[in-house]
């Protein structure tokens, strides 16, 4: 692989920079706590989730998770990690995982970077994230609420609509 010499790259950039312009175009409300961390929120179809980006120069890395509105309490955490083992499968981009603090559910992926991060690549990262928090909601609701176990959670959420009422 042949390497580029690290003066090409501008030490200035911080993609905690775009996404914030990204989250003002959207009008979401936000917080900067630094220069490499933002804290936004976006309403969805189901809950309010929170975006959290924290960027690591030195490692040429964007962190980032998107939570969901709920806690897991600590007696269902077994048949929410069981639930989010059969999710994670499903997924080509980034997992979910609960925080092992809150009990909080959370989409995560962190986007390893080069250079500059195209604009469309951070709306794609928030896009993803939220279809994603979106589509298994209910089965993160059946789990909770419901009492379902984990294999009963997926079906019944991934069940897709055929025809029009």
């Amino acid at each position: 692989m042949t390497a580029v010499t690290a003066d090409l790259i501008d030490s200035t950039y911080n993609p905690i920079d775009l996404m914030e312009e990204i989250v003002q175009a959207n009008e979401w409300p936000h917080d900067r706590a630094g220069d490499e961390e933002l804290l936004a929120e976006i309403s969805g179809k189901w809950c309010n989730y929170r975006m959290f980006f924290i960027w690591r120069e030195d490692l040429n890395a964007l962190y980032f998770t998107c939570s969901l509105d709920m806690k897991a309490p600590k007696e269902k955490r077994r048949a929410m990690n069981d639930l989010l083992s059969l999710l994670n499968e499903r997924m080509w981009f980034g997992h979910f995982e609960i925080c092992s603090e809150t009990g909080t559910p959370m989409f995560r992926h962190t986007l390893l970077t080069r250079g500059a991060v195209p604009v469309e690549q951070l709306e794609d990262l928030v896009d993803i994230a939220v279809n994603e928090c979106e589509r298994f909601y209910p089965s993160f609701q059946y789990v909770l609420w419901a009492g379902y176990d984990a294999q009963r959670a997926t079906e019944a959420a991934m069940l897709d609509t055929v025809g029009e009422a």
